[in-house]
């Protein structure tokens, strides 16, 4: 697993070995082209990459130029890959932010956010529940971590039941990719 672009580019990212199932390298590739389409570049984005695993996701936006990258896993064998890959990319001279959260997905939605997000990633485990992520994504949006014009991105499996977006949000589009399927939405506008 290697960094795609940015500063940190081409560096090798260690994987956690059976604890997570990390993205795709196809899956990261589709995701960020996307994200490169709706944003242009990461410079002065908040990035927040909750369920982190490898840290892969938060990583990738960092050495692309975001200015704030948050990485949330409780994990604790995850935790040590996600520190030590993030001294690999920081080591690039990347002028943004990088902190991981060693706790849970939802101790951290309980609490107010120090920034709001300009992007936030989503990569539960694939036996999380419908429910459990319809509670994130009404955390997210109701404890004011989303900017107005904030992309939210779910990875799920393809096989998994189609993902059902809580009030609050807009569904953009989804995207195949191999055995995940990454759902796109916004917070809706108000009025």
């Amino acid at each position: 697993m290697r960094i795609i672009a940015g500063v940190a580019k081409g560096r090798t990212l260690s994987s956690v070995a059976g604890a997570t199932r990390p993205t795709s390298d196809r899956a990261r590739e589709g995701l960020f082209s996307s994200l490169l389409s709706d944003y242009g570049d990461f410079l002065g984005l908040n990035v927040l990459d909750l369920f982190s695993g490898s840290g892969a996701i938060g990583l990738e936006a960092l050495s692309r130029g975001a200015s704030v990258v948050h990485a949330v896993e409780k994990n604790e064998s995850a935790c040590k890959t996600i520190s030590r890959n993030s001294d690999l990319v920081t080591k690039s001279a990347v002028a943004g932010v990088f902190h991981l959260y060693a706790m849970s997905v939802a101790r951290f939605l309980e609490n107010p956010p120090l920034v709001k997000y300009d992007i936030v990633y989503i990569d539960p485990p694939y036996d999380f529940s419908d429910s459990e992520i319809d509670k994130c994504l009404v955390d997210l949006c109701s404890g004011g971590f989303l900017k107005e014009d904030a992309l939210v991105a779910v990875e799920r499996a393809n096989k998994s039941t189609v993902l059902k977006w809580p009030i609050g949000y807009t569904v953009l589009r989804e995207r195949k990719y191999g055995q995940a399927l990454i759902y796109y939405g916004k917070p809706a506008q108000n009025g």
